[in-house]
């Protein structure tokens, strides 16, 4: 009887000791796929709310300029007047002022662009014409 009732024990610690490891799998699992299915459900929820329909084509060109490569990234959307590219940059600085986000965003990514740009000693330019599109292009040194 004793050795049956020490035999039983050490089964039920081994029992706890998987279950244990079975939650922390699985815990461990579903945090490391939460990000990627977060960010699928994103992509989706855009193409579903009309993504593909939106502000046209976007185009990533890359040019071998010998010790830096030019990186341009051009779109054929409703272009940007002159007198908001030198604010373009700006932090909170939008196009468009009314308080609705349904055209444009918070003002803050060309902002941060260009703070990572400038993180690595180069500039970013952009280039506009109304009607036609934009294209920012910046260049960084090679490895």
């Amino acid at each position: 009887m004793i050795e049956w009732t020490r035999d039983t024990q050490q089964e039920i610690e081994s029992l706890k000791s998987l279950e244990e490891y079975r939650k922390s799998y699985v815990g461990n699992i579903s945090h490391e796929l939460k990000t990627p299915i977060f960010s699928i459900q994103g992509y989706l929820h855009t193409l579903l709310d009309g993504g593909l329909e939106d502000g046209g084509s976007v185009k990533v060109s890359f040019y071998d300029l010998e010790s830096q490569i030019l990186i341009e990234v051009s779109d054929n959307g409703v272009g940007i007047e002159d007198k908001h590219l030198k604010h373009l940059f700006d932090r909170f600085y939008r196009v468009d002022t009314s308080r609705s986000r349904k055209i444009g965003g918070s003002g803050l990514g060309l902002s941060i662009v260009k703070h990572i740009v400038e993180a690595h000693h180069q500039t970013i330019n952009v280039r506009s014409t109304l009607g036609l599109g934009s294209t920012f292009g910046f260049t960084l040194e090679k490895a």
